[in-house]
This record gives C-alpha cells, sequence and structure tokens, in this order.
C-alpha cells in the first residue's frame, strides 16, 4: 500500500485528503470492499448507500480559482453552494481552503430566500449573521467580485470510519452545466466532465493518520494520486 502514513499531525480544523482517478469497475469493486469495512455514512444508509450532490462554485473575473489550480498554488479557497437530491431542505454555502495536501472546509447554513439572493448578488444578509463566517463570505464576494460561474453534478457513494474521522467517497457520474446557475432545476441541460467518462473520482480524508486496515482496504498504487479537480474538470473548456 503507497498512502503515506507519517503525514504531519494535522493543524486544528485541517484534515489530509488525498484524491484519485480510478475506473468505473474498480469503484465497485472498491465499494463492496468498503461497504464492508466501513460502512455508508448516516445520511447515505437512508438513501440506498449514496446521494446526488450539485455544487454552483463561484469564481472572481479573472477565473482565479481555475488558474490557481493549473498552476498548483499550495493556499487557495474555493466557494459554492452546495445541495442535496436538488432539494432546498439542505443548502450550504462552504468556503474549502487548500494548504498543501491538508483541507479544511468552513459552511453556513442556508434558507431558500438566502440562497436565491446570494446567487443573484445580494448578499448584505450575511452581515447581520451570528457566525464569524458568514462576515468573513461577505468580505470575499465583496472584494474578489465572486460570482456564479458552474453546476457540478455527481453522485457520491460515502463510507465512514471512527478512528481518526476517516471518510472515503467514490464520485461518480460528473457532470457540467457550463454557465447555469439553474440550482435547483433537476432538468438544467448538464453534460458529462469528457476527462471523467467511465471513470470516477475517489477521496479519501482523515485527521492525523490512516488507519493500516483501510489503506490495504484502498490499495491503489501512488501513481494514480491525484490533483484531481471536480471544478477544474467542469471548467476547463470555458475560460
Amino acid at each position: 500500500m503507497n498512502l503515506n502514513l507519517k503525514l504531519k499531525p494535522n493543524a486544528k480544523g485541517y484534515r489530509h485528503e488525498l484524491k484519485y482517478v480510478i475506473s468505473d469497475a474498480d469503484a465497485e469493486l472498491l465499494a463492496i470492499r468498503l461497504n464492508a469495512a466501513m460502512g455508508p455514512d448516516p445520511y447515505a444508509a437512508k438513501t440506498g448507500g449514496g446521494y446526488h450532490i450539485r455544487s454552483l462554485y463561484f469564481d472572481d473575473p479573472y477565473d482565479s480559482a481555475v488558474e490557481e489550480k493549473v498552476a498548483g498554488v499550495q493556499y487557495r479557497d474555493k466557494w459554492r453552494i452546495r445541495i442535496y437530491n436538488f432539494s432546498d431542505r439542505v443548502i450550504k454555502l462552504e468556503r474549502k481552503h487548500k494548504n498543501g495536501q491538508f483541507i479544511k472546509k468552513d459552511s453556513l447554513s442556508l434558507t431558500r430566500n438566502q440562497c436565491d439572493a446570494l446567487i443573484s448578488g445580494a448578499y448584505t444578509f450575511l452581515l447581520y449573521q451570528q457566525s464569524a463566517f458568514a462576515k468573513e463570505a461577505y468580505a470575499a464576494l465583496r472584494t474578489e467580485g465572486l460570482k456564479p460561474k458552474v453546476l457540478v453534478d455527481y453522485y457520491r457513494q460515502p463510507f465512514v470510519f471512527p478512528l481518526e474521522d476517516v471518510r472515503v467517497t467514490l464520485d461518480r457520474n460528473i457532470r457540467t452545466g457550463y454557465f447555469s446557475t439553474d440550482l435547483f432545476n433537476p432538468h438544467a441541460i448538464t453534460y458529462p466532465a469528457t476527462e471523467l467518462i467511465g471513470q470516477c473520482v475517489l477521496e479519501v480524508k482523515f485527521n492525523n493518520y490512516l488507519d493500516p486496515h483501510i489503506a490495504a482496504l484502498i490499495q491503489l498504487p501512488a501513481s494514480l494520486k491525484t490533483a484531481a479537480s471536480k471544478y477544474l474538470f467542469c471548467r476547463q473548456y470555458d475560460c
């Protein structure tokens, strides 16, 4: 097994993140092993083992999030609104901060009205939230000129293990909505992310170290490890 089990302890709030692109066939076999050893997360267990995710990503007028990813910038943020199964019951505004191989995710729950306002550029309501993160979001939206750019759709199978809060996800059928911002429309026109047709993005997240039994289950060569970004895959043809 080539996963590095001796990574430095993560800073407060940061987690390790490893990414791989594997075939759908390999993902099917891996899902069987993971389900037996780890089990799905509680929400997935109620929905047949997985669920649909739609994210609406934001970027500035210079597409800095794309450029920084391509350039391999170590410290960078991505902003998105995320929903599940096209429902407005759970809506999250999220910032994913990348620090090398570490990640930290901050989030804020939104109502449907707040979400619609934010997408339209009316985000002053964030100033009146109790959350410090809401005010950080307002500052970023205002100073960086962040605007909705693209819908990213996929089906996720998540597996969890309590030791070091391990979370392994398999993301399939990754599709792009290009310039669409029609977040809650299940019929919004999307297209397969060309380079990921027939493939799956595997993500492994954990706190300080990965249990060797879980590492052995995954059994992936180091050569497959990648900086795969679903956002980049879905934007590379429109910017």
